[in-house]
């Protein structure tokens, strides 16, 4: 099986690229869109594991392009910013899956392989911050990234947008359990 990761992020890249190999998958590495395209279209690759966010580049634009390298192609859209939104949008451009990252060499392989990946209950709860992020997410999406126009949508200041825009949502707590307490 051969495959072809697009990420702009080397150390993972290349830690996810070893990590699949010893499981016995070829996986070549793009860190940017025109090269992925070009490798993509020399390669033929099984699979294609699709970074969100590629520098200044959206992974989002690029389902398209290589769908049609190929309806028999799998794309796995990756993001370390996992929202409703982006998701909704990555499987309507035509993404076969959506992971939050980090994605572990095991989770892939099940992907892959087609095993359902086993339902667990929820230990963490999604902070405010978090929810707020995805909804300006979402409202920026609507918007065609204009922030002027996103900020006029959720009913507040451009430069207030901007400052919450500079920041990134923190890390998502697990509840408290009554074992711990």
């Amino acid at each position: 099986m051969n495959g072809l990761l697009i990420d702009d992020d080397v150390l993972y890249a290349s830690t996810l690229q070893r990590s699949l190999e010893r499981r016995g998958v070829h996986l070549d590495v793009a860190h940017e869109g025109a090269s992925a395209l070009a490798l993509a279209r020399a390669r033929k690759p099984h699979f294609i594991l699709l970074d969100l966010k590629l520098g200044s580049e959206s992974g989002l634009a690029l389902i398209a392009p290589l769908r049609e390298l190929g309806a028999d192609v799998r794309i796995i859209l990756m993001t370390g910013y996992a929202s409703v939104a982006t998701a909704v949008e990555a499987i309507k451009r035509g993404a076969d899956d959506y992971l939050a990252k980090p994605v572990s060499a095991e989770a892939l392989m099940r992907v892959l392989c087609g095993e359902a990946e086993p339902v667990q209950a929820q230990t963490t709860m999604t902070p405010l911050a978090r929810l707020e992020w995805e909804h300006i997410q979402q409202a920026l999406q609507e918007s065609g990234g204009n922030i002027a126009a996103a900020a006029r949508l959720l009913g507040m200041h451009r430069r207030s947008l901007q400052r919450k825009l500079a920041k990134r949502p923190g890390a998502e707590r697990r509840p408290i359990d009554s074992n711990d307490a």
